[in-house]
């Protein structure tokens, strides 16, 4: 059978720190990232992709806000703002990987999915939301939107900057329409979906689904679904070849091979970074415990790269 493969695409993947983020300088770095995952492809995988929407949908955030301000036009709830998130980048994924497909004169169908993650509503996070999202604004102007719309406001994490919505950032129980997933995947339809992590619902006690004002972390998503489809492998891309143990000190060093014991001794010694590598490494971890055969986080242009080991390996090893 072939092997079936999630690939979580980071940020980076779409859009740069230091740029504005125009449609054209998305679309070049997705078709970047698109011609690496062609190798995959041409191994003869089934792919789901995953991606990020930070950026994204902080600035579909930030239209909300001149729209309401300008204009007075109605706000839209966060949930249905990462919807919107992941119809705009999925379509752009998937027209851009249709054409790459043409390129090398593959015929395969590619499908993009809204995707919903369940999660507890009980779940400690809402009592502590932590995720920054959307504009900046003064001390007083948040304290304002606080009165008015109940929002919960922390300063940004340069000191002085400004202050910034917060809302939590749960653990997700399950993603929606999973058997659909993975079977439209095995058929050979590379499928899109999960965007930013997922849509946040929880059901109420008539089994009606809920929304959550709260944002999912895009690779512990794409864990949770990947673990939950049966899937082979897992690829966390990002905008490093390796992981590194001390990463940007003197005693840096390169970890290219792990087994699943060693990375949890990395992680509980405080390895890696708390808000960059050590959720990734969490997420990796999570799907090789739940029986993946190994999680590769790497650089997307190292995908093909086998001599160099330019990816990471983790092997459970009960």
């Amino acid at each position: 059978m072939k092997k079936l493969a999630v690939v979580a695409l980071g940020g980076n993947a779409l859009l740069r720190d230091n740029e504005k983020g125009t449609i054209e300088q998305q679309e070049l770095h997705t078709t970047e990232t698109i011609e690496n995952l062609i190798f995959l492809v041409k191994e003869g995988y089934d792919l789901i992709i995953t991606h990020g929407n930070g950026p994204q949908v902080g600035n579909i955030l930030m239209r909300n806000d001149a729209g309401e301000q300008l204009y007075g036009i109605s706000q839209m709830p966060l949930d249905v703002c990462v919807a919107d998130s992941q119809g705009g980048i999925g379509y752009m994924i998937e027209r851009i990987f249709r054409n790459t497909l043409n390129k090398h004169g593959i015929n395969r169908n590619v499908i993009t999915l809204v995707g919903m993650a369940e999660v507890d509503p009980d779940d400690p996070a809402f009592k502590n939301p932590t995720k920054r999202i959307g504009a900046t604004y003064t001390f007083e102007q948040a304290k304002i939107l606080e009165d008015q719309k109940g929002w919960s406001f922390k300063e940004s994490k340069k000191s002085g900057s400004g202050w910034r919505r917060v809302v939590p950032s749960p653990v997700p129980k399950r993603i929606l329409n999973l058997d659909l997933i993975g079977e439209l995947a095995r058929q050979g339809n590379i499928v899109i979906t999960c965007g930013g992590g997922g849509i946040p619902i929880f059901y109420d006690k008539e089994n009606n689904i809920r929304t959550a004002d709260a944002v999912i972390d895009k690779d512990l998503a794409s864990s949770v679904l990947a673990s939950g489809i049966g899937a082979d492998e897992f690829y966390i891309l990002t905008d490093v070849s390796f992981i590194y143990r001390d990463y940007g000190l003197p005693t840096q060093e390169k970890l290219e091979f792990l087994d699943y014991q060693d990375t949890k001794k990395y992680l509980e010694m405080g390895t890696f970074a708390e808000g960059s590598m050590a959720p990734k490494i969490i997420a990796a971890m999570k799907f090789v415990e739940n029986g993946g055969l190994k999680s590769i986080i790497t650089e997307a242009s190292k995908l093909e790269d086998k001599t160099y080991g330019s990816k990471i390996t983790l092997k459970y090893e009960s």
